[in-house]
């Protein structure tokens, strides 16, 4: 998963705006094979308990989401589950089925609107044009598997979730 603080962002699919939000976390999400809900809950809580947003002062990072009232906007991206490692086409074999991972895309995106957090999504599976206004800039790759104490099906850890 990669999340990064905008101070907007907004999908558009074959010309229309389907989401948009203000203020918050643009969250792409890739499903690796072999994540659960339990997983899914767990990335969810994480992100809207991080507190990267300045404080009182303006500095630092001491605020979570709700407490500035920021949103997300949920972005399925199944390449985040390539592996370079060999040749110069990545390999998709990390990454769950979509008939797998589109239920756990969603099961974040309705975990934060269940923590009281604003949520927009893209559409799974659809070319998809994001725009974004990256905050900071302040980007975080949050690994499932660093989280969990899980290791990938190849044995290391990788980026993504």
């Amino acid at each position: 998963m990669v999340l990064q603080r905008v101070s907007q962002a907004a999908v558009v699919v074959d010309g229309r705006e389907v989401a948009r939000i203000g203020a918050g976390y643009l969250l792409l999400v890739g499903v690796e094979g072999g994540d659960d809900v339990r997983i899914a809950h767990r990335m969810a809580d994480k992100v809207a308990a991080l507190r990267l947003f300045p404080g009182e002062e303006g500095r630092g990072f001491d605020r979570a989401l709700a407490e500035v009232g920021g949103e997300v906007l949920v972005v399925s991206q199944f390449t985040l589950m390539g592996d370079v490692r060999r040749g110069n086409r990545p390999s998709w074999a990390a990454a769950a089925r979509p008939e797998s991972a589109e239920p756990l895309v969603e099961e974040v995106a309705e975990r934060l609107e269940a923590s009281g957090i604003g949520v927009a999504s893209g559409v799974f599976g659809a070319m998809m044009e994001v725009s974004l206004v990256n905050d900071g800039p302040v980007t975080l790759v949050l690994d499932s598997a660093s989280l969990t104490g899980r290791r990938s099906g190849s044995g290391e850890a990788r980026g993504g979730s």
